[in-house]
């Protein structure tokens, strides 16, 4: 081990929005009409999908009991043993599914994650395929909404699968 500084230091800058637009329209908009909104650029995007340097989100790709979002894997994601962090997939994942139960919800209804359980089949890498995160209800009820996800690049493959539970918050 040396004493010697750092060298090849990268930075990343990234800017957010300010959120309370978008938080004023979750009073008056339901979940679809929100996440496509956002899609628009009609609402700031959420910071941590700025944060991670998720991809901007499509309208088409929010539809009742359904979302997509995207990533490109970039070194800023790396765990110290060079591969996509797992919180990244988590955080990926739990986007996913979570906006997959609020597409389902009407305005002034929100929720929040109870349980997200995932399970990563392979590694991400910088450099490697863009990958989207699926999002698929499966069951809601007046209190809670179930969801399962998957991580796939464009051919199919699959990098990681989820379950989620989340309280409706009524």
């Amino acid at each position: 081990m040396t004493d010697a500084p750092l060298t090849n230091d990268r930075q990343r800058t990234y800017t957010w929005a300010d959120t309370a637009p978008a938080l004023a329209a979750l009073r008056t908009l339901s979940g679809l009409e929100f996440l496509r909104a956002i899609a628009r650029g009609d609402l700031p995007p959420s910071p941590v999908g700025m944060t991670l340097g998720m991809e901007p989100l499509r309208e088409e790709d929010f539809t009742e009991g359904r979302a997509v979002f995207r990533l490109k894997p970039q070194e800023f994601h790396y765990n110290p043993i060079g591969s996509v962090h797992g919180g990244v997939f988590a955080t990926l994942l739990d986007s996913a599914l979570a906006c997959a139960i609020h597409t389902t919800l009407p305005a002034g209804v929100g929720y929040t994650t109870l349980e997200l359980k995932f399970n990563c089949i392979r590694p991400l890498i910088a450099g490697g395929p863009e990958v989207q995160a699926v999002g698929q209800v499966v069951a809601g009820t007046r209190q809670t909404a179930i969801a399962e996800g998957r991580i796939v690049d464009d051919t199919g493959k699959l990098y990681a699968h989820a379950t989620t539970t989340c309280l409706i918050l009524r």
